[in-house]
């Protein structure tokens, strides 16, 4: 049986590499195989890094909730122990955003953790 190559499906993959390669740098956007090469890590960064996104927010509540935290005179990690010993469970992104546009919530929540630390 005789080899396919330049067969519209053969056309139409290529095709559809070189234009997921468009603006590559040099040869890698416009060379079929460089830019098959370039794409196929494109896309295992953008796999890998579509995971990591999640952390990178989670470091940024963190970050936030800690900054308010200082501000009350309180640090990260007490706060999160007095949360849990109070019963208080809301996750670090509606913490984070209590920190940034609701102050009084925030005092609130920070305060019923000091005083379940303060109990025990």
């Amino acid at each position: 049986m005789s080899r396919a190559v330049d067969g519209s499906k053969r056309k139409n993959h290529r095709k559809k590499i070189l234009k997921q390669a468009k603006g590559y740098w040099g040869r890698r956007g416009s060379n079929y195989k460089t830019a098959k090469d370039a794409v196929a890590k494109s896309l295992t960064y953008a796999y890998r890094d579509r995971k990591d996104r999640k952390g990178e927010f989670r470091k940024l509540w963190i970050i936030r909730i800690n900054a308010a935290c200082r501000e009350i005179g309180f640090s990260y990690s007490r706060l999160i122990a007095g949360m849990e010993k109070a019963g208080i469970i809301i996750n670090r992104k509606s913490l984070a955003w209590l920190a940034t546009e609701d102050n009084a919530a925030f005092k609130a929540i920070a305060e019923k953790a000091k005083l379940a630390l303060a109990g025990n």
